[in-house]
């Protein structure tokens, strides 16, 4: 076997990686990764170096890993800004790391993508050990494994939880997930009485407003509703004195390699984009990202962001809708809060007491935030 590190993902045959992602995930697609790095989202000036994996097999790709050296840790929503400031006390240098993740994405699913014929766990073992021995021979401070995904026993994160030598940290996102409903009006039938009048309130509020939203994919929504939405995500960004990494050119090239996976929901007031939510999805889940918008409409977010997606995983049968990382205020909107996890390997660890009291402290405190969530839920009838 040979494991290759490549520096652009085009130097992986397009279909071979394709071939061994699960569910369709479009952030996983070749085609999204390439999109990345030919319009510059990922780049020296954001900090983000692809260092994409591939192992071999008598030249046949048996499994892949999306891999990036980073110099910072922005896009990464996993916070070790405080690690990073105690490695430099100590004179070691934090930076360059390994993120397995996608950029500026808190999305879940496979990291390791292994071909269906080999022997997962064994793959998983010997793809562990040869970057390992990497990481000490490029001077890598460590491997951080973000957003994994982690349902069942077989799952990537499950296995990260049984290797010894990986710390795991603790999270708490909201999803949405589809208890086989039929319409709209379903979902609302199993919410308590007041959430559900809330709802309806918010949706009526922007009808009254006189805005309409459209429902658009990659072979509908036209050259203006890609520049007016760029234009709404980037002035989002600005106005939180954030860096605006993606652009006009990365959504239409990722809308015209994926149009059927991606759902770009357009406000329009008079004829006029106002504002908009930009989705992408797999075969069985709806994933939340991006929104802005040049006119401020009372619970215009909401709709757009949350209830246009939750109506569209309904009528395409989709198990889940992801909206994206934090967030309270989605509760009462039918998301419920799920744990996640994500898996951290360290060349040194010179505070491996204090950092072993540390992910001690926050699997507690985010154990005791998601049953307060989860308390809170709007459903009529709640199963932790």
């Amino acid at each position: 076997m040979e494991l290759r590190l490549v520096r652009q993902i085009a130097d992986i045959d397009r279909q071979a990686w394709n071939g061994l992602v699960t569910d369709n995930n479009p952030f996983l697609r070749h085609e999204f990764l390439q999109a990345l790095e030919d319009h510059q989202c990922v780049s020296a000036e954001f900090g983000w170096y692809p260092q994409h994996v591939g192992l071999y097999d008598q030249g046949r790709l048996i499994a892949a890993m999306p891999l990036y050296a980073k110099t910072n840790s922005y896009g990464e929503f996993v916070f070790d800004q405080a690690w990073s400031q105690a490695w430099q006390s100590v004179g070691l240098p934090y930076f360059p790391k390994w993120v397995s993740s996608i950029p500026y994405a808190p999305v879940t699913g496979s990291r390791f993508l292994i071909a269906s014929d080999q022997n997962t766990d064994q793959i998983r073992q010997l793809l562990m050990s040869h970057l390992q021995k990497l990481a000490y021979e490029h001077n890598i401070s460590g491997w951080h494994i973000l957003f994994a995904e982690q349902e069942g026993e077989r799952s990537d994160q499950a296995w990260l939880n049984r290797q010894k030598d990986w710390l795991i940290r603790h999270d708490c996102h909201f999803h949405w997930f589809n208890r086989n409903y039929q319409t709209f009006d379903d979902f609302l039938a199993e919410l308590k009485q007041k959430k559900r009048k809330n709802i309806n309130q918010e949706r009526r509020k922007v009808e009254a407003a006189g805005v309409t939203l459209k429902r658009l994919n990659g072979h509908t929504a036209t050259e203006q509703d890609w520049q007016d939405f760029a234009y709404f995500y980037q002035k989002t960004f600005h106005e939180k004195y954030s860096v605006a990494t993606l652009n006009k050119s990365f959504f239409q090239a990722v809308a015209q390699a994926l149009p059927d996976q991606v759902l770009l929901v357009m406000a329009q007031r008079d004829g006029k984009n106002i504002g908009g939510s930009l989705m992408f999805h797999s075969d069985t889940t709806l994933f939340g990202r991006h929104w802005g918008c040049i006119e401020e409409v009372d619970s215009l977010h909401f709709e757009a962001c949350y209830y246009q997606g939750i109506e569209f995983a309904i009528e395409q049968g989709l198990q889940k809708f992801e909206p994206g990382a934090g967030g309270e205020h989605k509760i009462a909107r039918g998301f419920e809060p799920v744990k996640t996890q994500s898996a951290h390997w360290l060349t040194q660890n010179p505070f491996e007491q204090g950092i072993a009291g540390f992910l001690a402290d926050e699997k507690r405190m985010i154990a005791d935030y998601y049953l307060d969530c989860l308390a809170h839920s709007p459903y009529q009838s709640v199963t932790p």
